[in-house]
């Protein structure tokens, strides 16, 4: 939706879809039942003077406000890539040590102010948006930055820009939750004092999610990935031939250019533009191959893009991300290995 996450919906992400669903759901029966919003508001006085521990699992999960609520839907669909990435037991272990450690990093903080400023904090917002606001950090980090666009020739737009804009909005309305989830998120995430051995789901939690959860709330294979003669309808057979005579030519042009290329080499990245024009209108106005030389045969000898060696932990993280697995090898053959210029290329194309 907003960067290198693909197109395949909430697929391979049961975890994400559900906290999509019962989240949501649950903010819009408060806002149609208003009576019981108080049950579900995040007071640190109520917690540490009147023993009310169980606001703590209510406070922090549902959304109260509507635009908290919508926000962090848009951060949850967008980083569903990172449940693709590490598997949903992982993906719930960084949510819940998270929540743990941000929970902790509240009450430090609001202790720290009145003791300093004679401040009291009484209530923050609610919902989950400190373990979600918390996924920047691996966001940040992992997730390559590829410009787009420029606004008024100086400003660059990335393909992460709108995710930082949202973070923005559920930022703006508690500094103190942004800052708990960022520091929280950066903990977790560099297994300071062994958190991640600490702070996980267990194996049979994990278990009981797969077996009773997971099939109410997995999405099904997109169809554009579905193989032919399975049900597929003619059209959809018919523009995976497309697709896959697209791909085809793609890797012979580039075979061919990288060959002339070759006599010629220049410094820098290669001219993707020049090397891979739309697929559409590939093979077209292209004048014939002239015979090679015989002083050229030489280069024969050398391996070609079809036959070189692929990176196997590079194809998992591009499937991650949502890319089929063809694609996946067609765009690290063409980039020698480059997982950000094979993301580029398939984000293009």
């Amino acid at each position: 939706m907003f960067t290198t996450t693909g197109s395949r919906g909430l697929y391979k992400a049961p975890l994400s879809k559900s906290l999509l669903l019962v989240l949501n759901g649950l903010t819009v029966m408060l806002t149609l039942l208003p009576q019981y919003q108080q049950l579900f508001v995040y007071n640190l006085q109520a917690v540490t003077q009147q023993h009310q521990v169980w606001r703590l699992l209510c406070g922090r999960l549902v959304c109260l406000d509507v635009k908290d609520s919508f926000c962090s839907s848009l951060l949850i669909y967008n980083f569903r890539i990172f449940e693709r990435r590490f598997g949903t037991r992982k993906f719930a272990s960084f949510l819940l040590g998270t929540w743990c450690l941000s929970a902790l990093i509240d009450f430090l903080l609001a202790q720290a102010f009145q003791f300093l400023f004679d401040y009291e904090v009484e209530e923050l917002p609610a919902g989950l948006l400190a373990p979600v606001f918390s996924l920047f950090v691996p966001f940040y980090l992992s997730i390559p930055r590829m410009p787009v666009t420029q606004v008024l020739g100086h400003i660059q737009i990335t393909n992460k820009s709108l995710v930082y804009i949202v973070g923005l909005q559920v930022g703006s309305c508690s500094a103190g939750v942004a800052t708990c989830a960022s520091i929280s998120g950066g903990l977790y995430h560099s297994n300071v004092l062994r958190l991640q051995k600490i702070l996980f789901v267990p194996a049979w939690v994990s278990r009981i999610g797969r077996y009773i959860l997971e099939p109410l709330f997995s999405s099904s294979q997109p169809s554009s990935e579905t193989p032919l003669g399975m049900g597929a309808t003619l059209d959809i057979q018919r523009q995976q031939r497309m697709d896959l005579l697209d791909q085809q030519l793609l890797l012979a042009q580039y075979n061919e250019a990288r060959r002339n290329t070759r006599q010629q080499p220049q410094a820098g990245l290669l001219q993707w533009t020049r090397l891979f024009p739309s697929l559409r209108h590939r093979g077209q106005n292209r004048p014939p191959m002239q015979p090679r030389p015989q002083a050229q045969t030489h280069q024969s000898t050398q391996p070609t893009l079809d036959n070189s060696p692929v990176a196997e932990e590079q194809v998992a993280r591009l499937v991650e991300m949502g890319f089929s697995r063809i694609d996946a090898l067609e765009a690290l053959r063409a980039s020698n290995n480059d997982i950000n210029m094979a993301t580029n290329f398939l984000l293009q194309h």
